[in-house]
């Protein structure tokens, strides 16, 4: 009887296992020249990525009203918060938009988070990331201010830095910081976080004669974040997203000189394997970011008239 009765737990605990939601990943994208909105496709591996239609939200705000660098991070309420570059220069923030399954979405809002300095010339890549040590989003973007920093290589109207302000609910934010001056035109930067107290930052350098993509480490997801690495792209490479698959990460980037994309994977961000070959992608897609939802999302998208 006793041999019998233990069966019972391991079917529960398989019945409950097969009952769990499977999570699978989605890129948020745009298509050239970025005025018809968002587009998404999905992977069950991470590798392999299928078209899943759009524009999902076309874009209503801003100068030029295109949507570039769309950014997605969920919030521990389900809520999909969405964040876009609305314009190439004058704008002095980025738009903004929430769902809860990419079809149905909150109105359009406009976040001057630059409105502060006019003379910024424009508000590129804001990229979202929850922090659940704080219970709040933080969103980094990169300006260029002209004349506040060391320009280097670059012309002061192209000389970016990284600034950021966090929200808890997207209506009221803090005030506008540096996020990250290493020196260099940086842009383009996505914050991984691997542990406590172990955080790192994927970036793009933007400086003419580089133009490609490093990492640097930091011991909270503000920083500072310190020891820029060499880089592991080549020339003209940017838009990183990072997706953990198991126990390794695949950083994807825009490989615009090549007009491809690209992947790398590491487990330590210290070594990089060029997995370009492995993966594929839809005809058109540019950079966004990778996050995990829910199967049913991506089947009721499939399947939406």
């Amino acid at each position: 009887m006793f041999k019998k009765l233990s069966i019972f737990p391991t079917l529960l605990i398989g019945l409950l296992a097969c009952s769990q939601p499977k999570e699978m990943y989605l890129f948020s994208t745009f298509r050239e020249p970025a005025t018809e909105g968002l587009y998404l496709a999905y992977s069950s591996d991470g590798y392999h990525w299928n078209h899943l239609g759009g524009p999902y939200l076309k874009p209503e705000i801003g100068l030029q009203k295109v949507m570039r660098d769309p950014s997605v991070a969920q919030g521990p309420d389900g809520t999909f918060h969405l964040v876009w570059t609305s314009s190439w220069k004058g704008d002095l923030g980025f738009g903004y938009a929430s769902t809860k399954d990419f079809i149905h979405w909150s109105a359009q809002r406009f976040i001057p988070v630059m409105a502060y300095d006019t003379s910024t010339v424009n508000v590129w890549a804001p990229e979202l990331f929850y922090d659940d040590e704080n219970q709040d989003f933080i969103i980094v973007w990169a300006s260029t201010v002209p004349f506040r920093f060391e320009k280097g290589e670059e012309e002061e109207r192209n000389n970016h830095r990284l600034y950021y302000t966090t929200t808890k609910d997207f209506v009221t934010f803090s005030e506008t910081k540096l996020f990250f001056d290493p020196g260099f035109s940086v842009i383009d930067a996505m914050i991984v976080k691997r542990g406590k107290d172990d955080y790192v930052l994927v970036l793009k350098d933007n400086t003419r004669s580089f133009r490609n993509i490093k990492v640097a480490f930091g011991k909270s997801a503000i920083g500072p974040y310190q020891n820029v690495s060499a880089p592991f792209t080549g020339f003209k490479t940017e838009g990183p997203t990072v997706a953990k698959v198991g126990s390794e990460y695949l950083i994807y980037y825009d490989s615009y000189g090549d007009k491809k994309y690209g992947a790398a994977k590491t487990s330590d961000f210290k070594t990089f394997v060029d997995v370009t070959s492995q993966i594929s992608l839809p005809v058109g897609h540019k950079h966004g970011t990778i996050f995990k939802v829910n199967e049913k999302i991506v089947e009721a998208l499939k399947n939406r008239k």
